[in-house]
């Protein structure tokens, strides 16, 4: 094809049955922005098949987890990749937009394919079993998952760190680029509308499996609580799983959490900016979103000190070692204390979380992906 024709871009999303926000949000922003970016030079074209209701309706009627999980199993590695291969619309390029699904690039041109990388989780019991250890039937569609990654002309990640992960893992760093997500245009600084609350609210963001460490967050809300039980805790992303449950009546903490499910992003960003600050006391991630989007809502936040949330928060974050609740407990009451008795230092820190989130934006994100389509597509 001649490089100045126009590209029809596949943007290859989750199925919306699955409800992953976060998923979906890259998906929208990337249909949103690319017009914008690419004029009519790229035209994005989203693709998600509905997969059939009743084999779900029925695995949840039957109460069993692993009907469900059979479900799932079939709607992403069976019946979307046979949809794909049937009803795929013609494009010059496409994207998988999650990596958990880059074995749907056994049934597109691998050669015209991206996918992006957000984090090594789905195989790290690939690479490290013991700490990792999974059935046969999981560690079999790990490798399928795998090896579409490996297909594919080209993988994003969010993050140096993913890619520096992919690498050590055997993937070609020549085949590899950095794409950093960015913020949606909702998270932006509070005004009266919406002022930080007193008694001070710290907020949580995102989901409950192991890698977040809501243990560790909850032992370190129990502690601040110990020294001052005004202090209260919002978490967003759904309810606790029952182990945490247990942990929450055990440390007294009841009435001091409010429980939310995913919210829209105006909402969200109100969460924000109403917040004294942000937790996020994972011991792994692939990008963080949460870190960004509440420091461009002017919201400091406390992040575990990884690599990558350091090269998404930068110096304007502040980090205290993964796991350990002292050391956060400390952090975050020396915190609260500069908010309370430095109005002035508060307002800098504030200020500097907005101009490190300005580094991440949609149209940079859209723009960096549209130079890849052009690749791909003219081979």
């Amino acid at each position: 094809m001649n490089p100045a024709d126009p590209l029809r871009v596949g943007i290859v999303c989750d199925l919306l049955e699955e409800h992953w926000p976060s998923m979906d949000l890259v998906a929208d922003q990337l249909v949103r922005v690319l017009p914008s970016v690419a004029g009519d030079r790229i035209t994005p074209v989203r693709i998600r098949p509905a997969m059939p209701r009743w084999p779900r309706v029925l695995a949840r009627a039957s109460g069993l987890r692993p009907a469900v999980n059979a479900n799932r199993y079939l709607d992403r590695h069976r019946r979307y990749p046979a949809w794909l291969r049937r009803h795929r619309p013609p494009c010059d390029a496409y994207h998988v937009i999650d990596h958990t699904y880059a074995h749907l690039v056994h049934a597109l041109p691998a050669k015209r394919t991206i996918v992006t990388c957000h984090d090594v989780d789905a195989f790290r019991c690939l690479f490290d079993p013991e700490g990792e250890p999974r059935s046969a039937a999981f560690r079999r569609m790990a490798e399928r998952i795998l090896d579409g990654l490996r297909r594919a002309a080209v993988v994003t990640c969010d993050s140096d760190a993913t890619r520096d992960a992919l690498v050590a893992h055997g993937l070609r760093r020549d085949g590899l680029v950095v794409v950093p997500l960015g913020v949606h245009p909702a998270f932006t600084p509070g005004d009266a509308a919406s002022p930080a609350e007193s008694p001070p609210m710290l907020l949580h963001v995102g989901s409950t499996i192991p890698r977040k460490r809501i243990d560790v967050l909850l032992d370190v809300v129990a502690g601040l609580r110990a020294a001052d039980p005004a202090i209260r805790l919002v978490r967003v992303g759904g309810p606790f799983t029952a182990e945490q449950t247990v942990q929450v009546r055990t440390l007294g903490l009841a009435e001091a959490i409010t429980v939310m499910p995913a919210l829209g992003q105006a909402e969200l960003a109100d969460l924000y900016r109403r917040a004294a600050l942000v937790l996020l006391p994972s011991d792994r991630e692939g990008f963080g979103l949460p870190v960004v989007e509440a420091m461009a809502c002017g919201t400091p936040v406390v992040a575990s000190d990884l690599p990558v949330l350091r090269e998404v928060g930068g110096s304007a974050a502040t980090y205290a070692p993964a796991g350990d609740v002292d050391a956060w407990v400390k952090m975050v009451q020396t915190l609260l204390a500069e908010r309370a008795a430095h109005p002035d230092r508060w307002t800098a820190r504030r200020a500097a979380a907005v101009r490190q989130a300005a580094a991440f934006t949609w149209e940079r994100c859209a723009a960096g992906m549209a130079d890849l389509y052009r690749t791909v597509a003219h081979g």
